[in-house]
């Protein structure tokens, strides 16, 4: 069985195929595998760890709510979130009428690591910015970009570090490695 680890760059679309034209980038740009399945997505404005398998038991475990999987997202936000605002995040938020679940929030004593995105963020000199640090084990669509915003820290980069123990380490946007037997019955036994 085949199972990757592929940094989505920004503005690529989580899925092998667009039919609008001028087509979009998407995931047949970089990956040739052609069994493999995404187990989740990224939006197309967001960037970072997708794993793809042609596993459909794993792909479930990591798309099913009910198994919990963790996932790790970098946010770069407008402003810089007090004590309230990251409790705020732990313990849940209104989104969408439905409370999240708790999570695991902290403020990033020093921005991440991270290549340039090719497409740089909007700057306002007069606000500034900061990372935070959200491990989620649900994953509603745009859902960090909504929590953020429902704390007044709207996300101006979004970045998924890890799943599970999985994390980006190693690769570069638009590249992916193999997972290792270990890495997938890790992710399996969640």
């Amino acid at each position: 069985m085949t199972t990757i680890a592929f940094w989505k760059p920004y503005d690529v679309l989580s899925q092998f195929s667009d039919r609008t034209d001028p087509p979009r980038a998407t995931l047949a740009d970089f990956i040739s595998l052609p069994t493999v399945y995404g187990a989740g997505r990224l939006d197309r404005d967001s960037e970072g760890l997708l794993i793809l398998s042609d596993n459909p038991r794993l792909r479930t475990v990591l798309t099913e709510p009910s198994h919990h999987t963790p996932r790790t997202y970098w946010a770069q936000v407008e402003g810089i979130p007090d004590h309230r605002a990251l409790d705020q995040l732990r313990n849940g938020v209104l989104v969408k009428g439905k409370m999240t679940r708790r999570a695991e929030a902290r403020l990033l004593e020093q921005p991440p690591d991270l290549p340039a995105r090719s497409v740089p963020i909007r700057v306002r000199k007069s606000i500034p910015d900061s990372w935070v640090e959200l491990v989620l084990t649900e994953g509603r669509n745009r859902q960090v970009r909504r929590m953020t915003a429902a704390v007044n820290h709207p996300t101006l980069r979004l970045v998924r570090w890890a799943v599970g123990q999985v994390t980006l380490e190693g690769l570069v946007p638009g590249s992916y490695r193999d997972l290792t037997d270990i890495e997938v019955d890790q992710l399996l036994k969640r």
